[in-house]
């Protein structure tokens, strides 16, 4: 069952664009509308993907950052979020205004982190791509890889692991160390068909 109606994906993407124009003209953070739905205001996970339209998917990503835990509002989480992923993301330079006229905004509302416990080879039975994110910690090392990741590159579940612990900095077999602590979330996407166009949900597994 959802948690967030179409209507409130389409929302939030919308005001994701909004903060990061903003921004990008004034410098300002925009505040929260007053006719954000109640809901929105629940502490909730979310990240902000900006892609670069027309693009192959493995390289249309333009900016990526979020907040795994629900320690914000959404609809505060999602302003911050978008104008982190435009101009805080260390992988890329900051977007310009120009920009934006190529650019998709997607946002990707999360459960909260659950831990996988068990068996650490057991840990790809208990995950599963199409439907689940990861993050995986090691001491002060931490990645985080979105639901859509694995799908976009095709990866299986073992592929998935590896995958996220080079993004902690981490070697790839690192998910097989009992010390490494797996945890795994699930997410609601809504994403522009197109830049400023109409918002639909993202579905995650591949359709047949």
């Amino acid at each position: 069952m959802y948690k967030i109606k179409d209507e409130w994906g389409e929302f939030l993407v919308k005001l994701a664009r909004r903060a990061i124009e903003e921004y990008l003209k004034s410098g300002k953070i925009i505040k929260p509308p007053k006719d954000t739905p109640e809901d929105l205001w629940e502490k909730m996970g979310v990240f902000v993907t900006l892609n670069r339209y027309g693009v192959p998917k493995q390289t249309a990503l333009r900016g990526c950052i979020g907040f795994p835990l629900p320690i914000y509002p959404l609809v505060e989480a999602t302003i911050k979020a978008a104008i982190y992923a435009a101009v805080e993301d260390p992988r890329f330079p900051p977007v310009t205004l120009d920009e934006m006229d190529n650019i998709t905004v997607e946002v990707s509302v999360l459960t909260p982190p659950e831990l996988i416990e068990g068996p650490p080879e057991e840990r790809p039975k208990k995950i599963k791509v199409g439907r689940d994110g990861l993050i995986i910690e090691k001491g002060i090392y931490s990645g985080l890889l979105l639901p859509q990741v694995p799908i976009e590159w095709g990866w299986d579940e073992e592929e998935f692991l590896a995958e996220t612990c080079w993004k902690a900095g981490l070697p790839p077999d690192c998910w097989l160390d009992p010390d490494t602590k797996v945890y795994k979330f699930t997410a609601e996407i809504f994403e522009e068909e197109y830049p400023r166009g109409p918002v639909k949900r993202k579905p995650l597994v591949p359709e047949e």
